[in-house]
């Protein structure tokens, strides 16, 4: 199964984000047509998230399809990191004659899915977030919505019934507790069932205990059972172990009047916060505080997809609580912990995903205290001169191979400076941007380091990929990129620029003059060696090790006129923008290869070595439209009508794949199906922010 979406496909059917009224939470619909083809619903995800890095997802089918789904993946203390400790809930509604009809479409064996009759499925929308399914059954109507109180890990399954009679549910909870990235086919675990206060308790060795309770009058029928051979398509599509079990302890059997709510609540926290509200009014809560976040972004951002687009920025800003030390220390100086995850469901958070989303994310949603926290997080984390590429999930330690994270962290937190009108952070972490500007014109980890001979930012060792084309598979760099990359040396640029007019501005005049020259020398020298004459572009990378320039055309370029301090000519900025605009631009970002390069890859699909060839090899990164557009505005800054339609197409795309959100990348030819995370965190920010920058429409 692909488990893509088909942005391009004229055929595409019509879906809808609801223009909400001002502060209103926005409302995001399924067609009637894909409500009726169940391939589509197995192919469209939902995701809601805690805040501290769990979540819940899985496909509107209720199918799951990947190891990383669950109705409740839980962020538990280092080293444990995010566990599956609540795969799926198998449901189905009886009506008064007795007739069963599924709600979810149960999982078996051999991977097929369960038989029986299903319900009409006559809803299927994101309600500010929250998915909700409306079934019709003989004669009455379920409602059900699946939402996490914040910053719990808790997951609270919510019924209404509406119609001439009562609805009983049946209520079957799988389980297989492992870690989120473990194989589907790691041997179930024994589990111990008992009965704690008002709750049932699933327990096994060295782990926390899966906590389950029923608002509702309810009977409990015991029936321990393994379910075996439980096929995950999406896993066996990519290449990895597909085959699993899962294991069930029973079924919660409940009544539900109409006019009537019950609910199922799994939980890995204390009974007492789990059960602190009851599920309504657990609901309301969450609903108000998208309400408030909402009201926190600009007006613009009030309604229709920006509203959509604040909604799912919530999703990625986190407070790690599996770093307990980084908590510990901030919680010490007043201060607290924030990071960014950048994409569900697989990734952590990283740096550079981090810099690159925070203004989109948090200064554009109004979130500007957010901000400070996640770069104050990131600045304790510098080490020679570097911050973390990355932080392992279940790991306190960041691992540090990035030439273009650190230099990220500048822009970062300039536009903060900006944004905020408050120039008291930089100030208070000036003498580790200085000393990260020392470090890499004296020389740092992995090869980076400013050349003495033109001043231009070189970077490269073996078997690590350093620039954010950074696939790499059983040892092999796909893009080594190794010498004096395009983007990185317009990184570079724009740093020494910064810091100049910070050193001026709050430091030492001395050091100011020392980085403008530095700053001019780069320049001069860019200008002169990246211009590629033969195309009207820039070389993606020189001084490589073979001492050749690489005339690959790749979207990097961009950044020499896209950043606040562009390093590029302004007279070649036209010619370089035509050739991007030409070879590069698609409805939903950019192609990562320009098509005529023999290691061009339309396509991004397979196992992982094929799909790592492809990732950097043409296949569309959505995050690009924001350099893109920044480009464009300022060749054309009079078209900003102009540079808003280049969002159309993402915009479209959010009623697809991770409903809602915007995914990682696309397909670099029609039909520019969706692939990678299905919510990506600088595809969401770069996105909205854009919005934002060119007027929403």
């Amino acid at each position: 199964m692909a488990n893509s979406s088909r942005v391009g496909d004229p055929a595409r059917r019509v879906r809808s984000v609801t223009r909400s009224t001002p502060l209103e939470l926005p409302v995001l619909r399924l067609s009637a047509e894909e409500r009726r083809d169940l391939q589509e619903l197995i192919e469209h995800e939902w995701l809601v998230t805690n805040g501290i890095g769990g979540y819940s997802s899985s496909t509107v089918a209720g199918i799951v399809t990947r190891r990383y789904h669950g109705l409740l993946v839980a962020a538990l203390p280092n080293p444990l990191g995010r566990m599956v400790m609540l795969n799926a809930l198998l449901e189905s509604a009886e009506d008064r004659s007795g007739q069963r009809s599924l709600l979810s479409l149960e999982p078996s064996e051999q991977g097929q899915t369960g038989s029986g009759p299903v319900a009409e499925l006559i809803e299927f929308r994101l309600d500010g977030g929250i998915p909700v399914w409306r079934y019709a059954l003989a004669n009455a109507t379920i409602e059900k919505r699946i939402f996490m109180p914040h910053r719990q890990n808790t997951v609270i399954v919510l019924y209404r019934a509406s119609g001439a009679e009562p609805v009983t549910l049946h209520l079957t909870p799988a389980v297989h507790f492992r870690g989120y990235e473990a194989p589907v086919s790691q041997p179930l675990q024994y589990y111990a069932v008992t009965k704690d206060g008002d709750h049932m308790r699933l327990s096994t060795a060295d782990l926390p205990p899966l906590r389950l309770a029923v608002e509702g009058g309810f009977q409990f029928i015991e029936d321990p059972r393994r379910r075996e051979q439980i096929g995950y398509a999406v896993e066996e599509a990519r290449g990895y172990e597909f085959h699993g079990s899962l294991w069930s302890p029973g079924t919660f059997v409940l009544s539900v009047d109409p006019g009537k709510a019950a609910a199922l609540i799994a939980s890995t926290e204390d009974p007492a916060l789990m059960r602190a509200m009851p599920a309504e009014e657990a609901l309301a809560a969450e609903l108000e505080r998208k309400r408030r976040l909402i009201r926190a972004a600009p007006q613009e951002a009030h309604a229709g997809s920006a509203a959509q687009l604040v909604i799912a920025a919530d999703q990625f800003l986190i407070r790690p609580v599996g770093r307990v030390r980084d908590t510990v220390r901030a919680t010490a100086v007043g201060d607290e912990v924030r990071t960014v995850i950048a994409g569900y469901h697989w990734f952590t958070d990283w740096g550079r995903d981090t810099m690159i989303s925070l203004e989109g994310l948090t200064l554009a949603t109004g979130r500007n205290r957010e901000a400070g926290f996640i770069l104050r997080t990131f600045s304790e984390y510098v080490r020679d001169g570097l911050i973390p590429n990355l932080f392992p999930d279940g790991s306190d330690e960041g691992l540090y191979h990035t030439a273009d994270a650190t230099l990220w962290f500048f822009h970062a937190l300039e536009r903060y400076a900006q944004v905020t009108g408050s120039w008291t952070l930089v100030e208070e972490v000036l003498p580790i941007m200085r000393g990260i500007v020392e470090a890499h014109l004296r020389g740092t980890r992995f090869g980076i380091g400013a050349d003495p001979a033109d001043g231009l930012l070189q970077q490269g060792a073996g078997g690590y990929q350093l620039t954010w084309m950074d696939a790499k598979v059983d040892g092999w760099v796909v893009t080594p990129r190794r010498g004096k990359a395009v983007e990185i040396n317009a990184l570079w640029h724009n740093a020494l620029c910064l810091l100049s007019r910070w050193e001026c501005d709050l430091g030492d005049q001395q050091l100011s003059r020392t980085y403008s020259d530095a700053a001019s020398r780069a320049r001069e020298s860019f200008n002169r060696r990246f211009w590629f004459d033969g195309g009207g572009y820039l070389y993606d990378v020189i001084d490589g090790p073979d001492g050749a320039a690489d005339s690959a055309c790749r979207p990097n370029q961009l950044l020499s006129i896209s950043l606040p301090n562009p390093v590029l000519d302004e007279s070649r900025w036209a010619t370089v923008l035509e050739v991007v605009r030409s070879r590069l631009l698609t409805p939903v970002g950019l192609r990562s290869l320009a098509p005529e390069h023999p290691d061009y890859k339309a396509r991004y699909f397979g196992d992982l070595r094929t799909r790592d060839a492809a990732y950097h090899q043409g296949t569309v990164w959505a995050w690009l439209i924001g350099p893109w557009i920044d480009a464009w505005l300022k060749v054309h800054p009079d078209d900003r009508a102009g540079a808003r339609k280049f969002l159309d197409g993402l915009i479209r795309h959010l009623p697809e794949f991770g409903v809602g959100s915007i995914a990682e990348i696309f397909d670099a030819e029609v039909p520019y199906a969706a692939r990678g995370c299905i919510a990506q965190a600088w595809s969401v920010a770069e996105v909205l922010r854009c919005l934002l920058k060119t007027g929403v429409l």
